[in-house]
């Protein structure tokens, strides 16, 4: 477990480093695609909910370090997100491109949802808003760059895997 812990983390590393390194750093975006929680929610579909909600939390601690979110912030809703995918883990073939596509979707609807119900509580450090076109974007990039982002990280499924396919 140690071992599949060590490498998803590094795994949710690299892509919240690519995602406030990089991409937040290109002016012509709306909003930031968000690798880190198609990443974490294959992670948990990969190994269920027990490792979904470390991954997402965990994914969370890195990304409101590296980012100026409230510390716990991204920590809620990805341990919520990550959590409920875990339950679908082994009903769902997530290969293909149309599958990651619809998961995309609904992680990134959930993670917009969360943050709006979060954000009724914290009015003067949040202002959300779902009807906006920043939202729209994240949606629709969410969408188009999960079935890369699994498959990018499918690459290393050997590796995060808590158990094997065949059983042992």
């Amino acid at each position: 477990m140690a071992k599949s812990f060590g490498i998803s983390f590094l795994i949710l590393f690299s892509f919240a480093i690519v995602e406030t390194a990089i991409l937040s750093n290109i002016t012509i975006l709306p909003a930031v695609p968000d690798l880190v929680l198609l990443a974490s929610v294959y992670i948990s579909l990969v190994n269920g909910r027990g490792m979904g909600e470390i991954s997402g939390f965990t994914s969370g601690l890195v990304l409101d370090f590296l980012g100026g979110a409230p510390f716990g912030f991204n920590c809620i809703f990805r341990t919520v997100i990550t959590y409920i995918a875990g339950f679908f883990g082994g009903t769902i073939n997530y290969n293909g491109f149309l599958i990651p596509f619809v998961i995309g979707f609904i992680a990134t609807l959930a993670k917009a949802v969360l943050i709006w119900i979060i954000s009724l509580f914290y009015t003067s450090v949040l202002n959300y808003t779902i009807f906006s076109l920043p939202f729209l974007f994240e949606l629709i990039a969410n969408a188009l760059l999960a079935p890369l982002v699994f498959k990018l990280t499918g690459c290393f499924k050997r590796q995060i895997a808590l158990h094997s396919e065949d059983g042992r």
